[in-house]
């Protein structure tokens, strides 16, 4: 059995205890919350030890893989010392806020040897895996994406020092994909404004982005991204090259040519999909099954960070 451990108790921790509980391979061992409560009704729910110290929890447990489920300013140096103890890690997006900082993670983590997944969830879809096969070989022009949804509950998204805001936080799923069907980004310009949400109490970060980018193989890209006042939530990637147009919605693709147009209508659970090749890649040594490790995560981070920066100083922004 891989015994794992669970950092952060709430709404995508859940997910996450849900499918370890079920798997039959995995033990969800220890249950890590700052919120005593949180921690104990989860391990009532899904069984293990509750703990609220971070370092309490290594040191009384023999864990084979984390699952690490905080927000992007509560990290501290949780990696590392997983990475210390030989644990496998799967870190959930985004990585953190500061670029330096992760970067000496992710060294740290690379130099330990241990497997590490990152909680870009959609690469696992039928329909993203399909259209990536799609796409290879081809040449892509354009790249257009938008997300608008609604306000997280969590107290401290609001506050842009402790989100990153929408893009970083949230919409980084979508970036994340546009990178992983078109390759890296070299150039970021973003514009970002705080407009309809206002009288949110204690809201510092914009709710509504505009975002430009420029991919290494010359590709131009553009997402939007909000969460002002709207009747619904939407969100879609549009792929454009010669004589094809691809496009994901949910977990559907439509792949439209000349003389034929493609439908594939997705199913399954992604989040399982995901959990479960975190979970035999640790059991095998495997990790190729992974297809969001952490150093590529980075990589996303690195981009929305940089429309971040865009949009605060009104220039460009160069990735090397």
């Amino acid at each position: 059995m891989i015994r794992i451990g669970v950092v952060g108790a709430g709404i995508i921790a859940a997910e996450h205890m849900k499918h370890i509980h079920h798997h039959e391979h995995a033990e969800l061992t220890a249950i890590c919350d700052v919120a005593p409560g949180a921690a104990e009704l989860a391990a009532q729910r899904y069984g293990g030890t509750a703990y609220t110290n971070y370092d309490d929890m290594l040191d009384q447990e023999q864990l084979d893989a984390l699952f690490l489920c905080v927000p992007p300013f509560a990290h501290g140096d949780m990696e590392e010392k997983a990475a210390e103890r030989g644990i496998h890690l799967l870190v959930e997006k985004p990585l953190g806020l500061n670029m330096d900082v992760v970067r000496r993670k992710a060294k740290v983590l690379e130099q330990s040897g241990i497997i590490t997944g990152s909680g870009y969830c959609l690469r696992y879809m039928e329909s993203v895996q399909r259209a990536k096969r799609y796409l290879e070989g081809k040449e892509i022009a354009m790249i257009r994406a938008y997300r608008f949804g609604g306000l997280p509950p969590n107290v401290w998204w609001v506050d842009h020092a402790k989100s990153g805001g929408q893009l970083v936080e949230q919409t980084t799923h979508n970036l994340d994909m546009m990178i992983y069907l078109a390759g890296d980004v070299r150039k970021v310009s973003a514009d970002m404004a705080l407009l309809l949400s206002r009288d949110v109490p204690g809201i510092t970060t914009p709710d509504a982005a505009s975002v430009n980018l420029v991919f290494d193989s010359g590709a131009i890209g553009h997402i939007d991204t909000g969460f002002f006042p709207q009747p619904d939530g939407r969100a879609s990637l549009e792929v454009m090259g010669r004589n094809f147009r691809l496009t994901l919605e949910g977990q559907d693709l439509t792949i439209m040519e000349p003389e034929q147009t493609t439908i594939l209508r997705g199913k399954g659970d992604f989040y399982q999909a995901q959990d479960d090749a975190f979970i035999r890649a640790v059991e095998t040594g495997d990790r190729s099954l992974i297809l969001a490790p952490y150093c590529e995560a980075l990589r996303t981070l690195e981009v929305t960070l940089a429309a971040n920066e865009s949009a605060k100083t009104g220039q460009a922004v160069s990735l090397i």
